[in-house]
């Protein structure tokens, strides 16, 4: 239900600092609006002045607002009208800050769900009738602000929860780029050809599991009995919905045809598939014209492992490269044209 007293934004200080130094803060208070509705219709609710008394004490209003009410009432009953019992302690209440937060909420509450109008003078009954369904109206107007204010909240704070996650991801991604730049770099103090040639396919694997696009690390193919490896995969990625089996060489030597045909096999026998081979030694012109003839039959790009460094060095994006690469290749018939501007 809409907090008609909910305290705003305003700090609390004492009574005498805020009357001396600023004007009262509203949203302390019952609104104009509302606070008229109440004194109109808490006295139409009731059929005496004491019962007016007992309605307040109901709501779980504090004696100390109507202990003197009641004294002048047994005094005098005619000093005073059940208006002017609604109108004092509602100001009293109103002007009682943060001590009658509480018990003005459920003043509101208490009115908003009175159904037995039985109880009122029936002359007054319909008239009862329509100012509670007025409070309610304007509880329920204000509940859709308060509603809609929420909903504002809500969402600012998801995407401030949005907003944190994607930095926290990006960090993230700072990190494991940095690490894998690390340890490619590493691989230039590797003396075991081996060893180097594993890791490297490690590196670059990780480089695109990073980057959103590796679909499997190496694997290899059997033959139909299940024994003997027929063929050797280094990885396999997906960009812009094309599959590429990936090569990856590190020899002393720049590769020969022999080096690049057995992987063209590999990739002509998978249809739609295209290729990727790259190599740290660079390749012989006869590998790169074996490679160009391929290309009428099939995608085949040829990368450097310099490229690939300097892709890391700029922090570029890989499939932006792959995409000019495969445009050289396929328009210009060049699978090498090395890219580094």
């Amino acid at each position: 239900m809409y907090d008609p007293c909910e305290k705003g934004p305003v700090a609390v200080v004492n009574k005498r600092t805020r009357r001396e130094q600023a004007p009262p803060d509203e949203s302390y208070h019952y609104p104009p609006e509302l606070l008229r509705l109440l004194i109109e219709t808490i006295p139409r609710l009731c059929r005496s002045k004491r019962d007016v008394l007992t309605f307040f004490h109901g709501a779980g209003v504090n004696r100390s607002f109507t202990n003197d009410l009641r004294a002048q009432l047994n005094a005098d009953p005619d000093s005073l009208n059940k208006f002017d019992i609604a109108r004092s302690v509602l100001t009293r209440m109103n002007e009682d800050g943060d001590r009658s937060l509480s018990a003005r909420r459920k003043l509101v509450q208490y009115v908003t769900e009175f159904e037995d109008f039985s109880l009122c003078w029936p002359n007054q009954r319909l008239e009862a009738q329509g100012l509670v369904a007025e409070i309610r109206d304007v509880v329920n107007k204000k509940d859709s602000f308060t509603r809609i204010n929420q909903e504002r909240q809500a969402e600012a704070r998801k995407r401030s929860e949005v907003s944190r996650l994607q930095v926290e991801e990006a960090q993230q991604r700072i990190k494991i780029f940095e690490e894998i730049k690390r340890d490619l770099y590493g691989l230039f103090a590797v003396t075991d050809p081996q060893k180097r040639g594993s890791m490297l396919e490690d590196v670059l694997n990780r480089f695109f599991k990073a980057s959103g696009v590796l679909i499997r690390q190496a694997f290899a193919r059997t033959g139909p009995t299940g024994t003997g490896i027929v063929e050797q995969i280094d990885g396999a990625i997906e960009v812009g919905g094309h599959i590429y089996l990936v090569e990856m060489k590190w020899h002393s030597q720049p590769l020969g045809v022999e080096d690049v045909s057995r992987h063209i096999v590999r990739v002509g026998g998978r249809g739609d598939c295209r290729g990727i081979l790259i190599s740290q030694s660079g390749y012989t012109a006869p590998a790169v014209e074996e490679c160009k003839a391929a290309l009428k039959d099939m995608v085949f790009v040829l990368f450097t492992l310099e490229e690939i460094v300097l892709l890391f060095e700029r922090d570029d994006d890989f499939e932006g490269l792959l995409r000019k690469k495969v445009q050289v290749a396929t328009l210009d018939k060049n699978p090498l044209r090395i890219i580094l501007e």
